[in-house]
């Protein structure tokens, strides 16, 4: 069974830089669209942002374009969150999910539409 784990999180002062990876150990995400979603404290998950199977097609969120750049490198079976000018209101914990194999992004980054979640991994922007 599909299993993803995410890595890269950590303490970053507002405008800082962090790239987060989704990986899926043993198995191939080259069939799998993947997204990126994330929880903060006392609020409900919410999507980021997801990009195609072939890569070709992303999403994200207004609060995040411009600012937030989804990556897959199939070779090496990982797909990456690259966040840029980030800022306070980003802190919470950052999971990665999958719609299944060769289904489609959501349009709307619905969390029904997702499974596979990772563990998560924490991100804190604070001065």
């Amino acid at each position: 069974q599909l299993q993803l784990v995410e890595s890269g999180g950590g303490l970053v002062q507002p405008g800082g830089s962090l790239r987060l990876s989704c990986a899926a150990p043993g198995f191939t995400l080259d069939y799998y669209a993947i997204g990126w979603f994330r929880q903060a404290p006392g609020k409900d998950r919410e999507g980021v942002s997801c990009i195609s199977v072939g890569g070709r097609s992303t999403l994200y969120a207004s609060s995040v374009k411009g600012r937030f750049t989804i990556s897959r490198d199939n070779a090496k079976k990982t797909v990456y969150l690259q966040m840029n000018n980030l800022k306070p209101e980003d802190t919470g914990v950052y999971y990665c999910a999958t719609p299944g194999f060769l289904s489609p992004c959501s349009g709307n980054l619905s969390l029904a539409a997702f499974r596979s979640w990772g563990q998560g991994t924490q991100v804190t922007v604070s001065s």
